[in-house]
């Protein structure tokens, strides 16, 4: 037997679904053919990828180091009999929620007058790699160290530049009418997490100061709602007060958080000719600024 695009494609389906039954409905396949094709995939490769029971269904280590090879393969083939993309090959730029904040505007601007040959597409994905683990872009912008890359086997990540943290309280409430907040003063209150995409957990705090409940979300807009409606309050970058006003939010600096670093992170198998490029415009932007 030899490895085909039908097995990598069964592959990523049971890694993004985190079930066969998702995975097979995904595929228009039955289960025990996914079942097989997986089994397939694993005896030819000599490894374990997916460790599975009746219950529970999880990567190995050698399967999450294989997730991104397999995806580079597939976005690779893809776009190889995409006829559209012979002429511009577009640099799609994953992020999930805030992109480059106050810097995405010029930014884009600046790349269509630079780099007409490479049209910059910016996709939202609510997801923990914006998209580039499951290969739908060619690169994210990643916030936080825990979305670096560093720890995705098969990507690389660029620090372009950091920022400071601020507080989203409910716009009706007490504490918007502080000029700035401490983590201390939000620890007394209810503190959403966004455990999809976000940067802030209870880690954020301190030894034993952290907050005293937590409400979690999965994405930004269930994340501006929740903090809209007084059920709690929020801890996030500068990034999102530019890019995701909301009038129900009042963002609040927050001196005594430690700044974020954002990253641009990318398949170090299949990397965009640009992804240099912008690395490079993004530094520039936020060094004028």
């Amino acid at each position: 037997m030899s490895i085909e695009l039908r097995h990598l494609r069964c592959f990523l389906a049971i890694a993004d679904e985190s079930s066969m039954t998702r995975a097979a409905a995904r595929l228009h396949l039955t289960q025990p053919v996914v079942s097989r094709t997986l089994a397939a995939l694993e005896k030819q490769l000599g490894v374990r990828l997916v460790e599975r029971s009746t219950h529970h269904l999880a990567l190995t280590a050698e399967g999450r180091a294989f997730r991104a090879r397999a995806a580079a393969a597939v976005t690779a083939f893809d776009e190889a009999l995409d006829t559209g993309r012979l002429g511009h090959r577009p640099l799609r730029l994953g992020h999930a929620w805030s992109a480059f904040g106050a810097y995405t505007t010029p930014l884009l601007r600046r790349w269509q007058r630079e780099h007409p040959e490479a049209p910059l597409e910016l996709l939202r994905i609510d997801d923990r790699t914006a998209g580039l683990a499951r290969g739908e872009v060619d690169a994210a912008l990643l916030r936080g160290p825990g979305q670096a890359g560093a720890r995705t086997p098969g990507l690389v990540a660029e620090a372009l530049f950091t920022e400071a943290r601020t507080a989203a309280v409910p716009a009706d409430g007490p504490l918007a009418a502080r000029a700035s907040l401490t983590l201390a003063e939000l620890a007394s209150e209810t503190v959403i997490v966004n455990t999809v995409s976000g940067t802030t957990t209870p880690a954020l705090w301190p030894g034993r100061t952290g907050p005293t409940s937590t409400l979690t979300v999965g994405n930004t807009d269930d994340w501006l709602t929740a903090i809209a409606a007084g059920r709690g309050v929020g801890v996030t970058g500068t990034s999102t007060a530019a890019v995701h006003p909301h009038h129900g939010v009042a963002y609040r600096p927050l001196p005594d958080a430690p700044p974020l670093q954002l990253f641009l992170a990318w398949r170090a198998a299949a990397p965009h000719p640009a992804i240099h490029d912008l690395v490079a415009l993004a530094r520039e932007l936020a060094a004028d600024t």
